[in-house]
């Protein structure tokens, strides 16, 4: 086999965008002058694998593409705290083809060692490290697909460049000091005199994901013809992907499954990425210190897992996505939107007086709940009685302290804010020390406060006061004025216990941070970095599962229409991309936690040398200056948390 054609002479820098670039973390060269490409047939018993496939690591912050080229390898340094999770990139392209079918290159193998300590510590494979599979959506790398542990197989295509998600869990007990391990990567080939026969676990994983095509198609009698359609792309899919599989690929090409290789090969022939974490002394806090409240729609999740409102499934399905984000140091509420965006929200499914809500409501890594006004599975109780009864019982617990209402989402007139006071004033006819919050980004539109939009906007306080106590403004109202903020907070009574929360939806838009698909690492970074040098003290984003409506759980992702792509969406349906079905994280939630980390380890500086200290400190590394002025590049980041962690260790 001529592989010539994949010699390159020279590597040029990838492009920053949709593509999924790296340019803002700094370009190595790459250059692979010199390199021998070995021609015919290549066997990777006898090759080294440096010599197959290029391997580099890249931060968690860098969004590497397909089309991104090598740089060069150097062991791997994090730092974390205890109760902290830190992430890295490992980037595989291959150089040359070998034993590959259906048009992949070749496959690599990929095994994780357990993290140890000179004392014997460890952080262990499967628990405290995990490691997920970076696939693109429209194009960006955004989905992180688990992949098995400790040892998985890694397909790579010709020209391609694949990269694995590396997270590390530490636990809040985990002794500090210097853990070592490594991730050995090892290109095989297949071996034509392995059993063909299917083990017991493959014939299952066959049998289930054969029967979800089955369920899926099966009950389509009197269905709409959309919605059969709909079914049959989603089993087309699954069908392409059991067919894809190792154990069918004998039929693709004359090489049987891959081979495991001996402890021997690997150690002579395989890259060792090295991997040094330091666990510092520092335990981020049980409880977020900030309140960052996130959206779940439960229509979303009712539509596309078929599971009917209020029956034993519908309960067990957002338990589930419940305790899963919870992982991410976000306090989840679900959602479902009424007319002229009257938002029903709740934290917890089940009534005050089940079990179930004190579970819920004490867990310390909750931060703020939200209680429903009215029904949220239908009762014997009155509307009126049943808010009554709910809030009776929430106010005698400790966790009460928790508790808000959020009763409208952004309204626009004089009608809309009047229903907000009326509500509010009927929850504080039973709960006088109820907290209700309301987001907005302007008063309203037909009794304008003031001469401008703005001054209007800022006297929303005077005008909403009692009945409001959490405010929740735009950042997109801001625009890149960070001054603005003494008038906002100038017009709130802290000491009555009003709030000054923020939110981003879709807007603001580049450059400014957010969450959108195909911007920067730094920039899904940056939302918290904003929320913590403004002062703000909770948080809110409107969605996180809030893609297009679909009645099977393996069906094709669609943003919203009208909406920047990954606005209102942070993780996926396992189903689509595996027969799991454990939600899949994107990078951008990874980076709000990222983002929520930084907020702590700034919490922790300020409160040993002051806010103002804390500010220069932002600006000193390079960090962040305000909404278009902040790092793109990833040294800043480290520069940042080392200089505290120097300044705070004990």
């Amino acid at each position: 086999m001529d592989n010539s054609g994949n010699h390159q002479d020279a590597v040029v820098p990838p492009v920053e965008g949709v593509a999924g670039g790296g340019t803002a973390y700094g370009w190595n060269d790459g250059s692979t002058q010199g390199l021998s490409l070995h021609k015919g047939s290549v066997d990777p018993t006898e090759i080294a694998t440096k010599d197959i496939v290029y391997v580099w690591s890249m931060p968690s912050t860098a969004n590497v593409g397909s089309q991104d080229m090598p740089r060069h390898l150097e062991p791997i340094s994090l730092l974390a705290a205890r109760n902290e999770r830190e992430s890295v990139q490992i980037a595989i392209r291959p150089k040359v083809s070998w034993g590959g079918f259906g048009g992949v290159a070749g496959t690599v193998q990929v095994q994780c060692s357990d993290l140890c300590s000179t004392s014997g510590d460890r952080l262990v494979v499967g628990q405290s490290l995990t490691l997920r599979r970076v696939v693109p959506i429209l194009g960006v790398p955004d989905a992180l697909v688990p992949v098995d542990l400790p040892v998985s197989q890694i397909s790579l295509y010709p020209g391609e460049t694949s990269v694995l998600w590396v997270s590390i869990d530490v636990p809040s007990d985990q002794p500090p000091g210097q853990y070592e391990g490594e991730i050995v990567i090892t290109a095989v080939k297949a071996d034509e005199s392995q059993a063909q026969s299917l083990v017991k676990a493959e014939k299952h994983q066959l049998y289930r994901e054969l029967k979800g095509c089955l369920d899926i198609v099966e009950p389509i009698d009197g269905k709409p013809l959309d919605e059969v359609v709909q079914r049959v792309k989603s089993a087309t899919t699954s069908l392409r992907r059991i067919l894809l599989s190792p154990p069918f690929s004998e039929f693709f090409a004359d090489n049987g499954p891959v081979d495991m290789m001996d402890e021997d090969a690997i150690s002579s022939l395989s890259v060792r990425v090295k991997l040094n974490l330091t666990v510092w002394d520092f335990v981020l806090p049980a409880t977020p210190s900030l309140p960052a409240v996130f959206g779940i729609s439960d229509t979303v999740i009712e539509d596309r897992f078929g599971v009917q409102h209020g029956t034993a499934e519908w309960y067990e399905a957002l338990d589930q996505h419940f305790q899963w984000l919870l992982q991410y140091r976000i306090s989840p509420y679900f959602c479902r939107w009424g007319n002229g965006m009257r938002v029903l929200t709740y934290t917890c499914p089940w009534p005050a007086d089940h079990p179930k809500s004190d579970e819920y409501f004490s867990d310390p890594r909750l931060a703020a709940y939200a209680v429903p006004y009215s029904h949220v599975v239908s009762g014997n109780d009155a509307a009126k009685d049943y808010l009554q009864k709910q809030v009776e019982i929430l106010r005698t617990k400790s966790h009460w302290r928790k508790a808000y209402f959020y009763l409208w989402d952004e309204p626009l007139n004089l009608e809309q804010y009047d229903s907000v006071r009326n509500m509010a004033s009927e929850i504080h006819a039973y709960a006088p020390d109820a907290r209700v919050l309301t987001t907005y980004y302007c008063g309203p539109n037909d009794a304008p406060l003031a001469s401008t939009p703005f001054e209007a906007f800022v006297k929303v306080p005077n005008f909403l006061r009692p009945h409001n106590q959490i405010y929740c403004t735009s950042e997109w109202v801001l625009g890149n004025r960070e001054d603005l903020v003494k008038d906002i907070i100038s017009e709130l009574r802290p000491e009555n216990g009003e709030e000054w929360w923020t939110y981003v939806c879709m807007g603001p838009s580049d450059p400014h941070p957010n969450w959108h698909l195909g911007m920067r690492g730094t920039q899904h970074r940056a939302v918290m970095w904003r929320v913590w040098k403004e002062g703000g003290t909770g948080f809110l984003y409107w969605g996180a599962n809030c893609y297009e409506k679909a009645t099977t759980a393996s069906a094709e992702i669609k943003f919203r229409h009208g909406l920047p792509p990954g606005d209102g969406v942070l993780y996926y349906p396992g189903q689509v991309f595996s027969s799991s079905n454990q939600p899949v994280a994107s990078l951008r939630l990874e980076r709000l936690l990222s983002g929520l980390q930084d907020f702590e380890y700034l919490k922790l500086y300020a409160s040993r040398y002051g806010r103002d200290e804390g500010i220069a400190l932002l600006e000193r590394t390079g960090l962040y200056y305000g909404p278009e002025r902040y790092t793109f590049e990833h040294m800043p980041v480290d520069a940042m948390r080392g200089e505290i962690f120097n300044a705070c260790r004990s």
